[in-house]
């Protein structure tokens, strides 16, 4: 028998402890840490279209009149013009959202706008890429690896990871990109896992209707992924325009900073408004702004591990931060005897110590050390486990900070039940 959770206090700050002396010497930003700063704050905020006909100015309802009979004229009422199952000329408010879609992604220029369309229809139908999803390219070893969609955002964005560090291997990149054939055939699997995402959407005025990509460039071998990279992205960008909400990049080593400061000026306003760029060791702060902790991966200092979405919506978790020279008790009260506790735990980036123990209510009852007090370092995942009580008591869960200056974010949750004898 389940028993609803407890209510829990509010976890509890202990006083820090002695922390080593401060330095005296005033913090300096470094040259890669401000470019970093400069990547991220340059650009104001992406504002993603509602695609509301009323929110558009009237040249831009105009363009979308004019690309609508640009394509009249061109494939005529009973032309084959589809994408994703929309027919684009049936006159609705999804074809209308494809359509401005690519009117966005050329500035609503017309004719601009009209030859990416045709070019995207042509390319589509030559690519099968409406069957794609129906295949099976045998890249199993890459599925939840290399890319992958993986739970929603905060307010609803599906969330697509990309990580290549691991063609790092040199067996494994020749076995995927050995040879043209094979580039072919991952490109073509690629496309299929974006596909997933994009059948996810609601391509509807103010529904969900673009995904949230997050790249993990941790031993990312730029050199020899930059054929299948450029590839890649000439492909997205040709022909899935204001597909993605926000771009966000974690783990990035310094040069990358290098290289946008570098890219910058050729890149459009709109574009640098939807990245986000996250220093390595810093990827669970980041991504806890747009994604909750219990739909982040635990590699990435999450509490979703890959096969938890299978059984439906994850089970909401807290979040609480950790400041530097800290400890934190989380108390779960209310536990009956026979009752089992089950608790999922998880500090970004780690480098704490943590310790969990059963605290009995009756007095002369000793304090159970569940999980003895260890240092948990950044590769480490989140923590799960789980204790049946002999007694009724409490469980606190504690997070000691207190030989670090930096704030981490972290999050938990857990489930009580009831012992099936009471």
């Amino acid at each position: 028998m389940e028993k609803a959770p407890s209510p829990i206090s509010i976890p509890e700050k202990i006083p820090p402890q002695d922390l080593p002396e401060a330095s005296p010497k005033p913090y300096k930003k470094n040259f890669v840490t401000s470019l970093m700063e400069a990547a991220t704050l340059r650009s104001p905020s992406f504002k993603e279209d509602t695609y509301f006909i009323s929110h558009l100015k009237s040249s831009e309802k105009k363009a979308l009149q004019e690309l609508k009979d640009k394509l009249m004229a061109s494939y005529g009422p009973e032309g084959e013009c589809t994408m994703w199952g929309i027919p684009l000329l049936g006159g609705d408010e999804k074809a209308d959202v494809i359509l401005l879609k690519f009117l966005r992604a050329r500035d609503f220029r017309v004719l601009d706008s009209f030859h990416m369309l045709e070019k995207c229809l042509a390319w589509r139908k030559e690519f099968k890429a409406d069957n794609v999803l129906e295949e099976d390219l045998g890249f199993k070893e890459l599925e939840g690896l290399v890319a992958y969609m993986h739970g929603y955002d905060r307010e609803g964005h599906p969330v697509c990871y990309n990580a290549y560090g691991v063609f790092r291997d040199k067996d494994m990149y020749e076995r995927i990109f050995g040879d043209e054939e094979k580039l072919k055939k991952f490109l073509r699997w690629r496309v299929q896992v974006l596909e997933r995402g994009i059948s996810l959407l609601h391509f509807r005025p103010g529904g969900i209707n673009s995904i949230i990509q997050v790249t993990d460039l941790k031993d990312m071998p730029k050199r020899e992924l930059r054929v299948a990279s450029n590839q890649i992205l000439s492909l997205f960008q040709d022909n899935y325009p204001e597909m993605v909400a926000r771009k966000i990049f974690i783990n990035v080593p310094w040069y990358f900073s290098v290289l946008y400061s570098m890219f910058s000026p050729f890149l459009t306003q709109r574009t640098k408004s939807k990245f986000v760029i996250s220093r390595e060791g810093y990827a669970a702060e980041t991504l806890y702004k747009f994604i909750r902790p219990e739909d982040v991966p635990v590699q990435y200092g999450g509490l979703s591990r890959p096969n938890n979405l299978q059984n439906g919506p994850p089970k909401p978790a807290s979040e609480f931060t950790v400041k530097g020279g800290e400890k934190v008790n989380i108390q779960i009260e209310g536990i009956e005897a026979g009752a089992t506790i089950t608790w999922d735990l998880v500090v970004g980036g780690w480098d704490l110590e943590y310790s969990a123990e059963f605290v009995p209510n009756a007095e002369g009852s000793y304090t159970i050390a569940v999980e003895k007090p260890r240092k948990l370092s950044s590769s480490e995942a989140a923590i799960h486990n789980s204790f049946t009580s002999r007694e009724a008591g409490k469980m606190v869960l504690s997070v000691d900070n207190t030989t670090s200056r930096r704030k981490k974010v972290a999050a938990y949750r857990y489930i009580v039940r009831k012992s099936a004898l009471v």
